[in-house]
């Protein structure tokens, strides 16, 4: 079973134009983040973030089964703790996307989203290291992200192995590991998408995998719908072409695409691959 466990919604896609891209992928399960980069959703503005959110709760409405939703809200605006309740409670998603552009993670108003959060046990996946679009990087560092820890309910997933700041997120990682907390339990964990460029890919992975091992990783192509299903499995195959570099074993890949997010969404029973090998269709 494979979970693509970042996936961007722009507000122009339906449920079966993305239901029909996983699987012409052969992706089982993906979350989706509610629209804040396409027109007519920013994160600048709270009352676009409110709409994205009703879209994508109509959007998954009735395939929660394939489909798991995150609302996005922006803790600078006053309502935003209670945007995330409505969210949850009267929209149906089941977890939350977090960007910091313009506010840091340790902030106070960052905290009053954590509040509700830690409170709901949802996963929470932050946004760290540079944007692409030129905004500025520099609330994004990973060690800003250790405030998450005063509030032990919330299950995190740091994007992007924060790149370029790589090395420091692994030591947040560690933290955990290092006082014996079993992996399943750690409360910060990392997806691979996107974040370094090739050059740097099979090393930065490399290092985290020894570091960290699989069960603090897992696999997200952050495409954008609506795409093709190709465009998602080809994600998928560049993140395969690493782990053969690395000569991963098939047991570590079915944790990165599968396991470790399962737990992260809190699923109740872990999927379980159809194969040995997760990756075996793709080759």
């Amino acid at each position: 079973m494979i979970i693509d466990c970042h996936l961007n919604c722009s507000g122009n896609e339906t449920a079966d134009e993305v239901l029909r891209s996983l699987d012409e992928a052969g992706v089982d399960v993906g979350v989706l983040l509610a629209p804040f980069l396409s027109p007519g959703y920013t994160l600048h503005d709270a009352d676009s973030l409110r709409r994205a959110n009703h879209f994508l709760a109509d959007l998954v409405r009735g395939h929660e089964d394939r489909l798991f939703g995150l609302a996005v809200v922006n803790p600078l605006f006053d309502d935003a703790a209670n945007d995330l309740r409505v969210a949850i409670d009267d929209l149906g998603l089941r977890g939350l996307k977090m960007v910091p552009s313009g506010w840091y993670p340790y902030d106070d108003c960052a905290h009053r989203v954590y509040d509700v959060a830690s409170e709901y046990r949802l996963p929470v996946l932050f946004h760290t290291g540079i944007f692409i679009d030129g905004r500025s990087g520099r609330y994004c560092r990973p060690s800003f992200f250790e405030a998450v820890r005063d509030h032990p309910g919330m299950r995190v997933t740091l994007a992007h192995l924060g790149w370029p700041w790589c090395d420091e997120a692994i030591a947040v990682g560690l933290i955990d590991r290092i006082n014996g907390v079993p992996a399943d339990d750690c409360q910060i964990r990392f997806d691979l998408s996107f974040g370094p460029p090739p050059a740097y890919r099979t090393e930065v992975i490399g290092r985290a995998l020894e570091i960290l091992g699989p069960e603090l990783l897992q696999f997200g192509t952050d495409r954008f719908f609506p795409c093709s299903g190709a465009h998602i499995a080809d994600g998928f195959a560049d993140f395969d072409r690493v782990l053969d570099e690395l000569g991963t074993s098939a047991a570590a890949r079915e944790r990165m695409v599968c396991g470790t997010a399962a737990r992260w969404l809190g699923l109740t029973t872990a999927p379980t691959p159809s194969t040995d090998d997760p990756f075996a269709t793709r080759r």
